[in-house]
This record gives C-alpha cells, structure tokens and sequence, in this order.
C-alpha cells in the first residue's frame, strides 16, 4: 500500500508545477515568450514598430502626461472641449508637427539600434564589448526619441490657461470634474465661477 502511495505521491508532484503555471487562457508560464523568436526584431512587437514608424508616443511622455504637462496630440484631439483660441491651436499644431517628424525619425533610429542588437546575437562571437556598446546605442536612442516626447510637454502650459490645464486633467480622467458636484457649504454660483463651470 506505501509503495502505492508513494508512487502516487509521485506523479502528483510531476504534474502539480504544470498545473500551477497555467495561465487562464491556457499558455504555460514556462512559454512567455513563445511566437516572439519570428519577430522582425525580438525586442518589439509589429504594434510597437507600427507607433515608433508612425512617430507614436509609445508611452514614452508618461511622467510629463501624469503630471499636469498635457501633451500637443491630445490637445488637439480635445480642442473643442477645451475651447482652445485659434491662435492656440495654431502654436501647438506647430509644436506638434515638429515632435512628429523628429519622433519618426529618432524612432527610426532607435528601431536600427534595437535590430542590430536583435541580430547581434545570431552572431557566435558576439563579445561583451560589442554587446555593451550595441546596449549603449539602443539606450541613446531611446534616450533620444523619449526626450523628443517628453519635451514637448514642457513647451504647452505656457500656451494654456490655467482652467484649460485643469480641464484636460478631467477629460483625460486624472482628476474629478469640480463642476460636476459642489461640495455642502459651498455658494453653488461662486464654486461654479471660480471653478470655471460656467
């Protein structure tokens, strides 16, 4: 009877690793990375070269955009809401066809940085002073491509009221709408004046 339970202690413990890496929608966590090695480059994804090629933000402007610095592509997108002057629009129009073309072409350059590394390793003697100088390329065009991004964020404030500012917060959902509720002990006309309700 032991040797039967211990054979069957066995074969549980065998299959119970398995059984416990298996995501919901049947992949194994050992397997992550399954499909990737007939990427065009491994590090990105078709969607991820689409964005870059396009001059896509690629979530690179998160901090600028989380923090209060509305990005030029979604101030245009909400411009009406926002009730943005037509010589706003027309600054950050600008600013947002210069970040456009250089963002396509620092995307592209960052995009070469990752396929020679991708391809780098196809190659057996591939050391670690080329690798660290490949990593330093593809880091540098990041670096590059984020900074054209990010610093955009830096030059639309100054275009925007600060009600403009506030609002964007709202529409784009970082912040409750002030005009939507006004707080007991409140004036509803005054609160809906200061805050811009009206």
């Amino acid at each position: 009877m032991f040797p039967r339970l211990a054979a069957l202690s066995t074969a549980l413990a065998a299959c119970l690793p398995a059984a416990l890496s298996a995501d919901g929608d049947g992949t194994h966590g050992t397997q992550p990375y399954a499909g990737f090695e007939s990427r065009e480059i491994k590090s990105l994804s078709a969607a991820d070269l689409e964005e870059l090629r396009a001059g896509g933000g690629w979530g690179l402007a998160l901090p600028a955009e989380l923090g209060g610095l509305p990005g030029p592509a979604h101030l245009l997108e909400l411009q009406e809401q926002l009730g943005l002057t037509g010589d706003q629009v027309a600054r950050i129009t600008d600013i947002r066809e210069t970040m456009l073309a250089e963002a396509i072409a620092a995307g592209a350059r960052f995009i070469e940085a990752e396929r020679a590394l991708s391809d780098a390793f196809a190659d057996p003697g591939l050391g670690p002073e080329r690798l660290r100088a490949l990593i330093a390329e593809a880091g540098e065009a990041r670096a590059a491509l984020r900074y054209v991004h990010l610093s955009r964020h830096l030059m639309t404030p100054p275009l925007l009221t600060d009600g403009q500012i506030g609002r964007y917060a709202v529409l784009r959902g970082y912040a409750e709408d002030p005009c939507a509720s006004v707080p007991e002990g409140h004036d509803a006309t005054m609160w809906r004046r200061h805050n811009g309700c009206e």
